[in-house]
């Protein structure tokens, strides 16, 4: 098969078209002939070389994928309602960025009901990533406000749509008016741009001093303390990215005296079960919305995997430039 390979750590012109053995499904898994890659953060952070692999998974980058299946462990496909022929899309540990790619049957969600392959290649990270930060650790309910840093990246738009058709208050920050604009378009019911504004003292302005029941934070570092000012009594703080740095000081009073839970994760080395119990949450209580177009595809920009230099380097170029709005997907 083709494949996207990391020849050494660096820009994103190491991403090179190369040949691979074809995988093979064992106990529990299924084989995808890959029809579209997404394109996520986590594949930038492992080309350059600040993202270890989980032992086990395969070297290759991106960790979604959509397409057919091929073949597969028939008891496993059979007890979860798939057989060959079926359009999937499925969350993995590695391996994406290639024409066919081995998955975990419990990881694997069907393919919604009038979205494209392309189109399905832009769920499984970020859905699985925001059900379970923001609904699971977060504990996000119907009539609360949440607010998301990063509100036009790919897993800011989904937190907007998912949040929002369950019934919550969104906020959203965003480095440009553009891309405050667009994030409203998508259903946010404020946005901050956090070049020109405070978003602590916006977000306590914006819900009458009250400030916000859950913050989704792809930043950590400095904002965490500014988060804090701005989290209601028994508010929830989900930590899923540094992209601000490492470390920050607190006011510990404030977690004290407004009960602040300070939590977060990180998707890619959970074991099989646990991300098998986040997809049969999103079947159930999200994939209803997408059939229905209650939540629909946001993807910015498509590439073509291979040539050189090839659709991956591009694709990462676009991300590392911070201009996209939604998804990058990769096809095959």
């Amino acid at each position: 098969m083709k494949a996207i390979e990391i020849t050494s750590y660096g820009a994103p012109e190491v991403l090179r078209v190369a040949e691979r053995a074809d995988p093979v499904a064992g106990a529990g898994e299924l084989l995808i002939r890959v029809a579209a890659s997404g394109v996520n953060r986590p594949d930038v952070l492992q080309r350059k070389g600040h993202y270890p692999v989980p032992p086990g998974a395969s070297d290759l980058p991106g960790l979604e994928v959509a397409g057919e299946i091929i073949a597969g462990d028939a008891a496993a496909l059979a007890e979860a309602g798939f057989k060959v022929g079926d359009r999937v899309c499925a969350l993995i540990a590695g391996g994406g960025y290639a024409e066919l790619c081995v998955a975990p049957v419990a990881q694997c969600l069907p393919v919604p009901k009038g979205w494209s392959d392309t189109e399905a290649a832009s769920l499984p990270e970020t859905f699985f990533t925001v059900w379970s930060n923001v609904f699971e650790r977060g504990r996000l309910q119907k009539g609360e406000t949440l607010l998301i840093q990063g509100g036009s990246s790919g897993i800011g738009v989904t937190a907007i749509q998912i949040a929002k058709a369950l019934g919550a208050t969104v906020i959203v920050t965003a480095g440009s008016d553009d891309k405050c604009e667009a994030c409203k378009k998508l259903g946010a019911d404020h946005a901050i741009n956090y070049r020109t504004s405070d978003f602590a003292e916006e977000a306590k302005k914006l819900t009458g001093g009250k400030g916000v029941d859950v913050i989704l934070d792809m930043v950590a570092g400095d904002y965490v303390a500014r988060e804090i000012e701005c989290l209601a009594e028994d508010g929830r703080l989900v930590i899923i990215a540094v992209q601000g740095g490492l470390k920050g000081e607190i006011n510990a009073g404030l977690v004290l005296r407004r009960r602040l839970t300070i939590t977060g994760s990180t998707l890619r080395p959970r074991p099989v079960a646990f991300k098998g119990a986040i997809a049969k949450a999103l079947r159930e209580k999200v994939w209803p919305l997408l059939e229905s177009g209650a939540i629909k595809p946001v993807i910015h920009s498509i590439f073509a995997a291979g040539g050189e230099p090839s659709g991956a380097a591009q694709a990462h170029t676009l991300m590392e430039s911070n201009q996209h709005i939604g998804k990058i997907v990769l096809t095959w």
